[in-house]
């Protein structure tokens, strides 16, 4: 799917501070529908800050938001969800005693018998399970029992799960911190074929990683954070993985 001609995500002059620690200083992004764009940098650099300001969890001190070619303030996690941004962390947010299909609706649960099922929370399990394994199907993840408690699960199913989550409901935008970290190599061919689904389907998505295998193998542009300010911005396709070393170590800059 092609690109659109208007940013999915444009942020514009974002800082945050934390007391003395300048955690961004004035960076400013854009996403594209239908585009993977790779946030890369040093730890330190404001990577996983800058996330976080756009998906609600921190407040930004200055800048602005635009999602679609409209201006938001983004003042909670539940309120960046409902503009339709999804964020898989690196902690991924799984409750392990809960199943995958409750975990899939976590906040988002389906419930039956009306306003008073609703006011008690009387899910609808049978259908919420319909439900997950349709997205998990369309996604082609594949899990061995829906019924199975998250902690049952191996690593990359977990993550699979996260990412799933994030499909399912991020029908514009997803933010992914580091969503292969510490997995092997199967479970890693896994995330990145979720990643082109999620590309293939015109959403924006973000990806913060160190690999810059993942980067070449997935990411149509890059943008790398030095000290907490943008220090380049590239096209993939025009750039080596020692181009992006250089980048990230400050060597080189672009902007």
């Amino acid at each position: 799917m092609t690109a659109s001609s208007q940013p999915a995500l444009l942020v514009r002059g974002i800082s945050k501070s934390f007391q003395a620690v300048h955690a961004l200083d004035g960076v400013s992004i854009e996403l594209r529908h239908g585009q993977v764009t790779a946030l890369l940098g040093d730890n330190g650099a404001g990577k996983s800050t800058l996330v976080k300001c756009i998906a609600g969890v921190y407040q930004p001190d200055s800048g602005s938001i635009e999602i679609d070619g409209k201006e938001v303030h983004i003042s909670s996690a539940d309120q960046a969800r409902e503009l339709g941004i999804e964020t898989v962390h690196q902690s991924l947010a799984v409750i392990d005693t809960l199943d995958v299909p409750e975990n899939l609706f976590l906040n988002r649960e389906i419930t039956r018998g009306g306003r008073i099922g609703a006011a008690i929370g009387l899910l609808d399990k049978k259908q919420m399970r319909a439900d997950c394994a349709q997205t998990l199907d369309r996604l082609d993840i594949r899990i061995p029992s829906l019924r199975r408690p998250i902690s049952a699960l191996s690593g990359g199913q977990r993550q699979a799960v996260a990412i799933g989550r994030a499909v399912a409901w991020g029908q514009r935008i997803v933010l992914l911190d580091e969503p292969a970290a510490a997995l092997g190599v199967e479970q890693t061919a896994r995330v990145l074929d979720l990643i082109r689904n999620l590309r293939d389907n015109g959403v924006a998505v973000l990806l913060i990683t160190h690999n810059m295998e993942r980067v070449t193998a997935v990411c149509d542009k890059a943008i790398v954070l030095r000290q907490g300010r943008k220090s380049a911005e590239v096209d993939v396709k025009d750039v080596s993985k020692d181009d992006l070393v250089a980048y990230i170590t400050g060597a080189r800059t672009t902007v």
